[in-house]
């Protein structure tokens, strides 16, 4: 089965974008954030052979799901805070495989209240993950999960040393996943590589001269982890003519 995640950064503007790469590369799943509008275009999809679920939200946010196969809703709302209006969550199940799609808070500027957000976002989310891990269901979860890894995952560490996408805090709980037994899918296939981002800012030829950072992940349970076969980032989508400023990520798990 192949699944791949993409922050669109406006559904509307780059629907064009995804219909072309959906045809060029026949995902079975596509996980879309960042949508930014209230409808979400399912009947398109539908006629390009896609079910589909989406969570949205004006202007802001929002989370898809396209499916070639069956997909049944579980939930829309992460655990922790069920008021949380953002549209920023969604997990499905496809083959018996639980799919979560999600949209991490950026949490700029540091200590504001988008920054304590963030956090508190990232603690409900390990605390979902967790309650996953008890089920046995083989479960992966992808998205912008708005967090630089490591010093590896950037061009240059010192650029964003004041970013909320770098500070400890988020990165400390980024560990915190997969030291409950997730693995990063594409780490894992590609131990120590360098150069290998997924999102490069719009300013300063950052595309051409490679200076991006790797944000957007597949994190997968140990029974899904037992499946993956390949993990491996489409930069050439960022290529496109009025792109989003990210690339799409695509993994490859055993049916």
């Amino acid at each position: 089965m192949l699944i791949a995640s993409w922050n669109v950064n406006s559904i509307r503007a780059r629907l064009e974008h995804v219909t072309r790469w959906l045809g060029a590369h026949n995902p079975d799943v596509l996980l879309l954030q960042e949508l930014k509008a209230e409808e979400f275009p399912s009947a398109l999809f539908e006629k390009l052979g896609y079910a589909s679920a989406a969570v949205t939200q004006k202007s802001y946010n929002g989370v898809a799901v396209l499916s070639r196969r069956p997909l049944a809703v579980i939930s829309t709302t992460l655990v922790g805070d069920e008021a949380d209006s953002h549209a920023r969550f969604l997990e499905v199940t496809v083959d018996h495989l639980r799919i979560a799609n999600i949209y991490a808070p950026n949490g700029n500027p540091i200590g504001s209240d988008k920054f304590i957000y963030k956090l508190a976002w990232m603690d409900r989310l390990y605390e979902q993950m967790k309650i996953w891990l008890q089920s046995g269901i083989p479960t992966v979860v992808g998205g912008d999960f708005n967090v630089i890894p490591e010093d590896i995952d950037c061009h240059k560490p010192a650029s964003w040393m004041h970013d909320a996408l770098f500070q400890p805090e988020p990165r400390i709980r980024y560990r915190a996943l997969l030291a409950l037994g997730y693995t990063d899918a594409f780490r894992f296939l590609h131990p120590g590589q360098g150069g290998h981002f997924t999102y490069w800012d719009y300013f300063r030829n950052s595309f051409e001269r490679n200076r991006g950072i790797r944000i957007d992940h597949f994190l997968l349970s140990p029974e899904a982890t037992t499946r993956l076969e390949d993990c491996e980032i489409d930069k050439a989508a960022r290529a496109m003519e009025k792109p989003s400023d990210h690339a799409p990520i695509l993994v490859q798990i055993e049916a």
